[in-house]
């Protein structure tokens, strides 16, 4: 019986956030489901007869900065092409890309699956503009052009994956990226980013590439490993069957979690590449490429090793912190108020994350300032709260926006620590309960815990847990004599 492998690449297109369009002046709306169709247009993005488009200099910095943030080189010379077919959301008959000399070429993007790690190549990295947008609704297909000319930062890879698992792997950890650069806000609900996959399969230890399937328009990581999944099955039980594998773009039915046929596989001299004649080749200078190096920010790898190494974090909680670049300075700029680094990551990756989840609002939204988290830390280590007082304090902190140290002094929760108070309620809580500090002088150890509830209880939750246990275990011994 024969045995396979499958072979995925990916191509991955990213909007880049820029204030206005890839060769027009029309401002760039994220979610443009949110305008009026057809409002944030003009004349170059419509393709109105004689209207000339000029490249937007910021989206070339960005995706410059991605390419070498992928340890792309970046050519001295780069152009721009018309990519010719027909479609009624493309009012140019054409898209303005690039083929033969692209933004960025060469690079490589490492990815970890199961703990290992793996280098797929990035074969380039260039710009173009996106198309329109269709609704199909009552019989009629309505075009609206808001999101025509959006610049698109287009990421292909070579053919360098063989799983699904990698695919999604991958595809995170593009998307990580290109958040850390501020490309765009990783929103794949709104479109900002969506996966081509290429899948084919061939024979173990062959090194001739089989036919492929072309699976379009991605917009999940969930899509992305459900469709290549389903496509490595279905291309091994085909080729298992005596059948053929024939070239085609396939779309993902989410429904029934098959792959559809679209139409046949489209190759480069079906589009009919030539170069631009309205755009001048691009010329990027050696100087301006070190300075966009110079200012890339520290990347998602390089931090997440950092944060192990000059924090003492465990791999676990490295990575949770450096998801996303906003928890990642969150997190340094409690560190640097005063706690101890562990106690940080504890606090962020635990309650507050539970708050963040439960609230649906990113970290940088919060009400909760990195000094007033490490004050309540300051405040639990120090003893003048407990833990599960400090839990309750930074909720009420994140509803309300106060201070920890003043919802602490107004509700009179600061933790009963004086011994000769504590050692009193101690007393009081063993006379009342005679018939469980038998048990645990028959050897019932596991009664202590019940005690403990009951002193917090008497105090509600107030007691110093550490000098209660202490205190409570000297009364019990005492009375086993």
């Amino acid at each position: 019986m024969t045995h396979y492998e499958s072979v995925i690449g990916l191509e991955v297109h990213a909007q880049i956030h820029t204030n206005a369009k890839m060769f027009c002046g029309c401002p760039v709306v994220e979610d443009t489901g949110d305008l009026e169709p057809n409002t944030y247009v003009c004349p170059v993005c419509t393709a109105m007869p004689g209207a000339l488009p000029v490249v937007n200099q910021r989206a070339v910095e960005i995706a410059v900065q991605t390419g070498l943030a992928l340890h792309c080189d970046i050519p001295p010379v780069n152009r721009f092409a018309r990519k010719s077919y027909f479609y009624p959301d493309l009012p140019k008959g054409y898209q303005i890309s690039q083929y033969a000399l692209p933004l960025a070429v060469g690079g490589h993007l490492t990815i970890d699956v199961d703990g290992i790690e793996r280098e797929v190549r990035i074969l380039r990295a260039h710009l173009e503009e996106d198309a329109g947008k269709l609704y199909h609704e009552d019989g009629f297909t309505k075009v609206d052009l808001n999101r025509a000319g959006v610049p698109l930062l287009e990421i292909v890879s070579e053919p360098d994956m063989r799983s699904a698992e990698e695919a999604r792997a991958y595809g995170e950890t593009l998307r990580q990226i290109l958040v850390y650069l501020g490309v765009n806000s990783g929103n794949m609900e709104r479109g900002v980013m969506r996966f081509e996959a290429n899948v084919s399969v061939r024979p173990v230890g062959s090194e001739e590439m089989g036919e492929r399937h072309e699976v379009k328009n991605l917009n999940s990581f969930r899509a992305l490993y459900e469709s290549v999944s389903y496509e490595i099955g279905h291309q091994i039980s085909v080729l298992e069957n005596g059948g053929t594998i024939e070239p085609q773009t396939m779309g993902w039915n989410e429904v029934e979690g098959v792959t559809v046929p679209q139409r046949g596989k489209e190759f480069a001299p079906d589009y009919r590449y030539f170069p631009e004649p309205d755009i001048p080749p691009l010329e990027i200078s050696r100087e301006k490429v070190d300075q966009l190096r110079a200012q890339l920010p520290e990347l998602p790898q390089a931090k997440l090793a950092r944060f192990q190494e000059e924090y003492g974090l465990s791999s676990y909680d490295a990575n949770l912190l450096v998801s996303e670049r906003e928890v990642a300075e969150y997190f340094e700029e409690v560190v640097r108020a005063g706690p101890a680094p562990k106690e940080a990551a504890n606090w962020i990756t635990g309650e507050l994350f539970r708050l963040i989840k439960t609230a649906e609002r990113p970290i940088d939204e919060i009400d909760v300032p990195p000094d007033e988290l490490a004050a309540l830390i300051t405040l639990v280590e120090e003893g003048t709260i407990n833990q599960s007082t400090g839990k309750d304090v930074l909720g009420e902190m994140f509803g309300s926006g106060r201070a920890a140290q003043t919802i602490v002094k107004e509700q009179g929760l600061a933790q009963i620590s004086d011994a000769s108070r504590m050692r009193a309620i101690v007393t009081q809580v063993l006379d009342q309960n005679p018939e469980q500090v038998a048990e645990y002088l028959e050897g019932k150890e596991q009664v202590l815990g019940w005690f403990i509830g009951r002193i917090m209880r008497a105090t509600r939750g107030k007691a110093n847990p550490q000098l209660a246990r202490d205190l409570l275990k000297d009364q019990l011994e005492a009375r086993r004599g």
